[in-house]
């Protein structure tokens, strides 16, 4: 079986590579380990407005369980800083139908889909072969054995390019020497009985409750919400279930947060854990394959979410893909356009989101409630729902910079701001 393009996990990012490598000529496979698309899920499913327009989706009853317009954040001490963007500027989705849709969406570009298909090694065999855009000499395409379990059967397939979208723990980047993200936030989510103060709004709680990142709940309903929080990776324990393990904070903010404890009804209906990659490699792409999505570290560091992230660099990864397949030239060079162009759109925001990410986990609790405090003020909450964006916080940022609050927020922000551009 000989394809131009083989896509390694079939989630919203490798959805969409796989439907861009077609869509610019490719003949494509898409791979799924499990036995169903959706399932099962490690996401909080809050997508903002931008990231399921970069799915070339309309929002829709189908995967939409809420519309989210803001956030309460709420200090260490209890003081609540409301974050209104007076419209919607998120999406609460089922990540199984929104998933399921996408993947419908690939094989209806003529994607070939295959579940219960594990990747599990590959070999490269190169040759020379005549440049066929043009450029003068020879270029090497590497065609890739890519060896796989399909329904518990051991196949190999002959491939010009592999896109590994196999999440956090990619076989595809460790198979290719491409490496790890920088790092990864151990995390924990249950769904359960929560009666949210308004359902428009999620709650995020930094500090103590979840050291070097944060807790969350996301509504479904006025009476079901997502519960979660991750950790900076050096504080977890190894083993995740005892002191410092996800579950143990998780546990921790449940019964004593006196906010959260006071809406939570106890049990749960749905409970995942994950790993949250920020920081990419420093390369994304080798002869013959790409990395994209939480394979590649392109979550944001400031969030976690990385539908919006994956997405974009997922278009560029299918149409880099199927172009070098085509052409006969899947060189590192060549695929190397992959790396700059995704890169271009993104590298700014992502590093700009590891310096938030690393000076707000850094941050006592008292200095929070300090910063918070020091943002609630009119002015500064109109600026951050005129500027606020969950997908380019650099925008924010430099706006508040040069706003009328300078001094003000130097206090808060001690010379943070100054190193960020």
């Amino acid at each position: 079986m000989k394809y131009d393009v083989v896509v390694v996990g079939a989630g919203p990012v490798g959805s969409t590579a796989a439907r861009y490598a077609a869509k610019n000529g490719a003949k494509v496979l898409l791979l799924e380990e499990h036995a169903s698309i959706g399932s099962p899920v490690g996401c909080t499913g809050l997508l903002s407005t931008r990231a399921v327009e970069e799915c070339d989706l309309k929002p829709s009853d189908k995967f939409v369980f809420n519309s989210v317009r803001g956030a309460f954040v709420h200090a260490p001490d209890g003081q609540c800083l409301p974050v209104d963007g007076k419209k919607t500027k998120a999406y609460v989705v089922s990540r199984k139908n929104f998933d399921r849709t996408l993947a419908v969406m690939a094989v209806e570009e003529s994607v070939e889909l295959s579940l219960k298909t594990r990747a599990i090694g590959f070999r490269k065999d190169s040759s020379e072969t005549g440049n066929l855009t043009e450029r003068s000499g020879k270029e090497k395409s590497s065609h890739v054995k890519l060896k796989i379990i399909r329904s518990g059967k051991p196949e190999t397939i002959s491939t010009s390019v592999v896109i590994g979208a196999d999440g956090v723990k990619s076989r595809i980047a460790s198979y290719a020497g491409l490496g790890k993200p920088s790092r990864v936030l151990p995390g924990i989510q249950i769904e359960a009985p929560y009666a949210s103060e308004d359902s428009s709004f999620v709650e995020l709680f930094p500090g103590s409750p979840a050291p070097g990142f944060f807790a969350w709940t996301v509504p479904l309903n006025e009476k079901l919400s997502r519960i979660g929080l991750a950790i900076e990776p050096g504080i977890a324990c190894k083993s995740g279930y005892g002191e410092n393990s996800p579950l143990f904070y998780l546990e921790k903010f449940l019964r004593s947060n006196p906010h959260v404890k006071s809406r939570y009804s106890g049990g749960m209906l749905d409970f995942v854990v994950g790993g949250i990659p920020v920081g990419p490699q420093e390369k994304t792409s080798t002869d013959g394959i790409l990395l994209v999505g939480d394979a590649a570290g392109q979550a944001k560091p400031t969030s976690g979410g990385g539908i919006y992230t994956g997405a974009f660099a997922a278009k560029i990864a299918g149409k880099v893909a199927a172009e070098a397949a085509l052409e006969g030239d899947t060189s590192a060079g060549r695929l190397s356009e992959y790396d700059r162009l995704w890169r271009k759109g993104l590298a700014k925001e992502l590093d700009i989101g590891m310096k938030i990410h690393d000076y707000m986990g850094r941050l006592e609790d008292n200095q929070l409630n300090e910063l918070i405090g020091s943002l609630n003020t009119p002015s500064i909450l109109n600026m951050i729902t005129e500027y606020g964006d969950m997908d380019h916080p650099s925008v924010l940022m430099r706006k508040m910079m040069f706003s009328g609050n300078t001094l003000r927020l130097m206090k808060a922000f001690g010379t943070f701001l100054k190193t960020l551009f």
